[in-house]
């Protein structure tokens, strides 16, 4: 799956939320109930001062829900850059959330990390 990849840094910025209102369900892009609450993830023109902007990088790999390892080797290869990344896997592909300020460098690391897969 790594060597299949392309990742693809998706247009706009995202925030992650807590305590939402409900009619914020329909705009969010995910949601997980916790034992704490429902958490959102929203664009962040939805939930303006919510912080901090993320940038959503899509694995372009159909990423199969038996899969070993693409979220290891890809958390592993943007900590060792000292980039944060929020892994969010659905039933198609996985998708990284990132700090806005590092999305350009975090593309960089993840084509470089498919490349290296292909050998």
């Amino acid at each position: 799956m790594i060597a299949g990849m392309a990742p693809d840094l998706r247009p706009g910025a995202f925030v992650f939320v807590t305590g939402a209102e409900e009619a914020m369900i329909a705009r969010a892009i995910a949601m997980f109930r916790e034992a704490e609450g429902l958490s959102l993830v929203l664009p962040a023109e939805e939930a303006p001062g919510a912080g901090p902007r993320m940038r959503l990088i899509t694995l372009q790999v159909n990423s199969a829900l038996e899969g070993v390892g693409l979220t290891a080797a890809v958390a592993s290869a943007l900590a060792d850059e000292g980039i944060p990344a929020n892994v969010v896997a659905a039933y198609m592909h996985d998708h990284v959330f990132v700090p806005e300020a590092q999305a350009e460098a975090a593309i960089r690391v993840l084509q470089a990390l498919a490349r290296s897969a292909r050998g």
